[in-house]
């Protein structure tokens, strides 16, 4: 009885220190009352969020050619978009840089799961198959799988089953959840894997393709973007499918300091600003 007694005294006490630790701000672990993790000291950090922090930057994956959330300017060889940005505030909030890391589509969930970066950001999608593998934070922005078409189109396909015939084409990126609609919902209409996903955009307004089936948001930032387009069933997508940002499985403080993070934006009108500016 005296050892469980202690052992729960133990936990009190450990819990109490650590509750502490996050009030006062510090958001290096206690491991025990004589046994504080200092930098380079080599104790093993409790959470990535302590490993991040203690390296001093932050490593974010992104594909990179996803507008407007992640954009990978050939110009000045840097980054930019709406998950950039979020991207560079969720470093300040960490009081640590950030480093970007390349990725793709199809080798987004191996390149997270190997360690190539902390987190993954860039419009990904919430679903049930990347929440298996690992983890996503809460919704930040809702959205669902709609059509880009050419203007000259828009009367002709009104529905699913209008695009879904012999003879139109549909053009698809790999790797991701518009491929993955696609393949669930397409069954007449000739398909067609781009590689470069912002290549698309372009092959529909030159005719060469009909559709683009992709989230509602990259639909009318193309169409605004170039007359020769339109992006339909805005006001009722096919699916819905919110924006979340992507982690490593079992690691409940980094998860939930991303997940606070979300919810201080959301309160704070961080997200706001950034629709503004990236959305609209």
């Amino acid at each position: 009885m005296a050892n469980i007694k202690q052992t729960a005294a133990k936990g009190l006490l450990a819990f109490a220190l650590l509750a502490g630790g996050f009030a006062a701000g510090n958001f290096l672990p206690v491991a025990g009352a004589d046994q504080t993790v200092q930098q380079g000291a080599g104790v093993k950090a409790e959470s990535r969020l302590d490993e991040v922090i203690a390296r001093g930057y932050i490593r974010v994956g992104t594909a990179g050619d996803y507008k407007p959330f992640t954009y990978l300017n050939p110009k000045t060889g840097e980054y930019e978009g709406y998950d950039i940005d979020a991207a560079k505030q969720l470093a300040e909030a960490l009081g640590v840089e950030v480093r970007f890391v390349k990725t793709t589509w199809p080798t987004l969930m191996d390149d997270l799961l190997a360690d190539k970066f902390d987190i993954a950001m860039g419009g990904i999608s919430r679903n049930y198959q990347r929440q298996i593998a690992a983890h996503l934070s809460q919704a930040y922005y809702l959205d669902g799988k709609t059509a880009l078409i050419n203007e000259k189109n828009k009367d002709k396909f009104k529905s699913l089953a209008d695009i879904d015939q012999p003879g139109v084409t549909i053009a698809v990126n790999p790797g991701g959840t518009n491929e993955k609609f696609v393949r669930a919902n397409i069954k007449q209409a000739k398909i067609t894997v781009i590689e470069n996903n912002m290549d698309i955009p372009g092959l529909i307004a030159e005719g060469k393709y009909d559709v683009m089936f992709t989230d509602g948001v990259e639909a009318k930032y193309y169409a605004k973007q170039d007359k020769r387009l339109y992006a339909a069933f805005t006001d009722h997508p096919f699916t819905h499918d919110d924006k979340a940002y992507l982690m490593q499985r079992g690691d409940a403080i980094f998860q939930n300091f991303v997940n606070f993070w979300v919810e201080e934006m959301k309160a704070k009108g961080g997200f706001a600003a950034l629709e503004k500016k990236w959305l609209q």
